[in-house]
């Protein structure tokens, strides 16, 4: 095993210091950056007519999902896929932790079968750094209870960095369930990196205030504050399980007080639309604005692949003896 999760995973002129993408709270601005400009250059590679490299052909990549995903999921096994890297998926109601395997085990098992890579979704908190201390392959954290979400606020800041000139000075408002949330968590942390003014927005009960000292963001229950010189605005899921817990009244009046509705749009003629998915429409973005040519929800999605495939890229063992 590495001496350090820090290891690079490469080579020595690699930027990067790390060997697992656990979350980003150690990596620096140039980092970032040197990941979003390789992301650029398989974004590329996926509008050819001919979207596979063999770039990692020989390196086996195991997911392990352990909750719902969608997006995610999917985006890692075509960003393998496009890499020519062998592909393995494993869920829970699929695996031995049905039958009382802890996580350490299973993991264990599926490197013993000679993965490079462990893509891992779990609703513990700090489940890859876990994993990272009790294996040797390299992980790669899809999203770990209410922690981080790495590749999410990589690929959103990616799709931003699409239609603006610099990060610096950027005024971006994140608005819904912050408390829950892994990727306002991992968007502030890339953003601020880059030098980015970041808004935090929603019911009270959702909003930690004690992440406006901690992260350095500005918190508001106020939405219209929130949008008040804002260049981007990214809704998150209202996450109906949780409505159970009286976070707030009603989706309708959630809808009224933070919903972002088309006359938000017309009194903030700038403004880009953000929104990691699913949507509910009507609840976080009105039908509308899900649809609307300033909403870039979309080209969050296939960014998704290219920033994928470029984590794969730079964190990789590289197989050259064929």
């Amino acid at each position: 095993m590495a001496d350090s999760p820090d290891t690079p995973a490469v080579d020595a002129d690699s930027p990067l210091r790390h060997r697992h993408l656990l979350d980003l709270s150690t990596y620096d601005a140039d980092e970032l950056r040197h990941i979003l400009d390789t992301a650029q250059e398989f974004r590329a590679v996926l509008d050819r007519p001919i979207r596979q490299v063999p770039t990692l052909q020989g390196t086996t990549v195991a997911s392990l999902f352990f909750e719902p995903s969608t997006r995610t999921k999917l985006s890692f096994g075509l960003a393998a896929g496009r890499l020519s890297a062998e592909t393995v998926s494993l869920s829970k109601s699929g695996s031995s932790v049905k039958k009382g395997e802890t996580l350490k085990d299973t993991a264990r098992n599926v490197e013993a079968m000679k993965v490079d890579v462990v893509v891992l979704r779990h609703s513990s908190p700090g489940a890859p750094h876990f994993l990272a201390r009790c294996t040797d392959s390299v992980i790669l954290n899809a999203g770990d209870g209410a922690h981080a979400h790495p590749t999410q606020a990589l690929l959103d800041v990616l799709t931003m960095r699409e239609h603006i000139d610099t990060f610096d000075g950027l005024n971006v408002s994140i608005i819904g369930d912050i408390t829950h949330s892994r990727v306002a968590r991992s968007n502030v942390q890339a953003l601020t990196t880059l030098g980015a003014n970041v808004t935090l927005c929603g019911p009270a009960t959702m909003l930690p205030v004690e992440m406006e000292r901690a992260m350095d963001v500005r918190t508001t229950t106020d939405l219209d504050a929130a949008l008040e010189g804002c260049d981007i605005a990214m809704a998150l899921r209202i996450q109906m399980e949780r409505q159970d817990e009286g976070l707030f009244p009603s989706i309708r009046e959630y809808h009224m007080k933070f919903g972002i509705t088309p006359d938000h749009l017309r009194r903030h003629p700038n403004l880009l639309i953000m929104h990691p998915g699913p949507v509910n429409r009507g609840v976080e973005l009105a039908n509308d604005v899900v649809d609307h040519e300033r909403a870039i929800i979309l080209s969050q999605v296939t960014n998704g692949v290219a920033l994928r495939m470029a984590i794969l890229y730079l964190l990789a063992p590289q197989r050259t003896d064929g």
